[in-house]
């Protein structure tokens, strides 16, 4: 084998795509959650419970959708909770299609708005990849999936274990 084979199949190891896998989950959903989800959240909440006006309410309703009071709630859940599942990588291929959904309109508002859709396209991206290729091992629900398969109760907390 020569060593150009050796350093390939080294890297074609599980457990690296799984670190990859678990470095763009985190980040990504972090920096989702924390940096659009968070602010969205809180505006929904007030939007919701206190009776605020909420512009975003607003900017969807621009686009057309019918209810543009819940589809905005699920807009900023969708990138509030859903980053933090992601994250966690719990109920990840749920989570990132509703991510893929929300973002896509995102970049057609900024598409049609003349504004630059670069960061909505990166985050369309990011959790498409994970949606198609899946959380990978470390992850909430590759534990879950390896408590299943042992035949143990997924949600019995009797064993500690990494993620």
């Amino acid at each position: 084998m020569s060593a150009m084979a050796s350093i390939s199949n080294r890297w074609q190891n599980a457990a690296y795509t799984g670190a990859g896998l678990l470095i763009l989950r985190v980040g990504f959903g972090l920096t989702l959650a924390l940096l659009h989800g968070r602010g969205k959240l809180a505006a929904a909440a007030g939007y919701l419970f206190a009776g605020h006006d909420w512009e975003f309410v607003k900017t969807v309703s621009s686009l057309g959708f019918p209810l543009p009071g819940l589809f905005a709630v699920l807009a900023a859940l969708s990138e509030g909770l859903g980053g933090l599942l992601l994250a966690l990588g719990l109920f990840t291929r749920f989570a990132s299609a509703a991510i893929v959904f929300t973002l896509l309109v995102a970049v057609t508002f900024h598409v049609r708005g003349g504004q630059s859709p670069e960061l909505a396209v990166a985050y369309v991206l990011g959790s498409l990849t994970v949606l198609l290729a899946g959380p990978g091992e470390y992850s909430l629900d590759g534990l879950l999936a390896r408590r299943k398969d042992a035949g143990r109760d997924p949600l019995d907390a009797g064993e500690a274990s990494a993620v």
